[in-house]
């Protein structure tokens, strides 16, 4: 991997209600994540499988929690939820990912909802 081409960020802060992450990037772009967004877009094989066609529709988790940052090397962290949900590796790539594709993913989720029956809650 190309260093110049990294997404690295200079400040990573969990908010106090713990229901958001704040992250701020070096380009200068800036991103406010929710704790639900995060869990959905997990990037754990428990939920994105092995396959796109194999990316779970996680529901329940509107009012999730993030209880811990994990460092993982200085390219990511893990985030453990109080879920229990702690398996997934989020890069800072995959952090820039979600922040600059938030609208489409969340409209694709809710989407998903709708035709499945399910629901956030």
């Amino acid at each position: 991997m190309e260093l110049q081409n990294e997404c690295w960020p200079t400040e990573i802060r969990l908010s106090p209600d713990k229901h958001s992450l704040n992250i701020r990037f070096e380009d200068g772009s800036n991103y406010e994540l929710t704790a639900e967004y995060l869990r959905i877009e997990s990037p754990s094989a428990e939920v994105q499988g092995h396959s796109p066609a194999e990316k779970k529709t996680v529901t329940g988790k509107s009012n999730v929690k993030i209880l811990a940052l994990d460092p993982v090397g200085n390219y990511a962290v893990k985030l453990r939820f109080d879920d229990g949900h702690d398996t997934g590796i989020y890069t800072w790539r995959y952090f820039s990912e979600l922040g600059e594709k938030f609208e489409t993913k969340w409209n694709e989720y809710l989407e998903k909802l709708k035709l499945e029956g399910l629901h956030r809650d």
